[in-house]
């Protein structure tokens, strides 16, 4: 008789993405706004081949790029329920304005994208919870703070990379709900942060886009995580 993983068990889960919008980036931002329509019936088929039942899955982009250096440094969508009807085609709709442009030099502001997700008003009903932040750049990170004082720089940020640990580690995110899925470069910062609790590191190639990070991989490793 086969063995039923977490029977009578419900997930709500959490998506945050925090994606690069630099000019090399197009490859995963299409692979996004091709599969949002269907995101939801491949992480439920992807869940239930493990045996695991999803009744919540929202999502929500944040897109990033160079505070100091382009007009729009920052883009946090809301979180998008798909199971509920028109949500689909509204987070669609957001991915779909979301372009590939501009950038300064090669590192870019990724650990306040990172630092911002943290902070998301994540889901606190169901059985079992599960907060996820996957990250998609090509890039080093420009160190916390270095672009403080420039337009629409978020408030409160932490100091530095120490102190983005501190938060990842303590009281932001609930301990035994979050996961972050690295897709970057295997340089600093992204190979030292496989030493946070429940952090997972796929390497990309830096200064290429994350082509190779299809979204049938990524949900396949998302899934294996939670």
């Amino acid at each position: 008789m086969p063995i039923v993983v977490n029977q009578g068990m419900d997930y709500n889960v959490d998506i945050v993405m925090c994606i690069d919008a630099t000019g090399s980036m197009h490859a995963i931002i299409d692979e996004v706004k091709a599969n949002a329509l269907s995101l939801y019936q491949k992480f439920v088929e992807e869940m239930d081949s493990h045996s695991k039942s999803v009744q919540q899955l929202r999502i929500k982009v944040i897109a990033f790029r160079d505070f100091g250096v382009d007009s729009e440094p920052l883009v946090e969508s809301k979180f998008f329920v798909l199971n509920e009807e028109g949500e689909a085609e509204a987070f669609y709709d957001f991915v779909d304005k979301i372009e590939a442009s501009g950038g300064g030099d090669l590192p870019e502001s990724s650990l306040e994208a990172l630092a911002v997700a943290m902070k998301s008003e994540w889901v606190t009903t169901g059985s079992i919870r599960r907060h996820v932040i996957m990250m998609f750049t090509d890039a080093t990170a420009l160190p916390l703070g270095e672009k403080a004082g420039c337009p629409g720089y978020p408030e409160g940020m932490p100091a530095d990379l120490a102190e983005l640990h501190d938060w990842w580690e303590g009281q932001e995110m609930e301990k035994r709900a979050k996961r972050l899925l690295i897709f970057a470069p295997d340089m600093e910062p992204w190979n030292n942060m496989v030493d946070w609790t429940n952090t997972f590191h796929t390497a990309s190639q830096a200064g290429a886009g994350c082509s190779d990070a299809d979204m049938g991989v990524c949900i396949t490793l998302l899934v294996n995580s939670i």
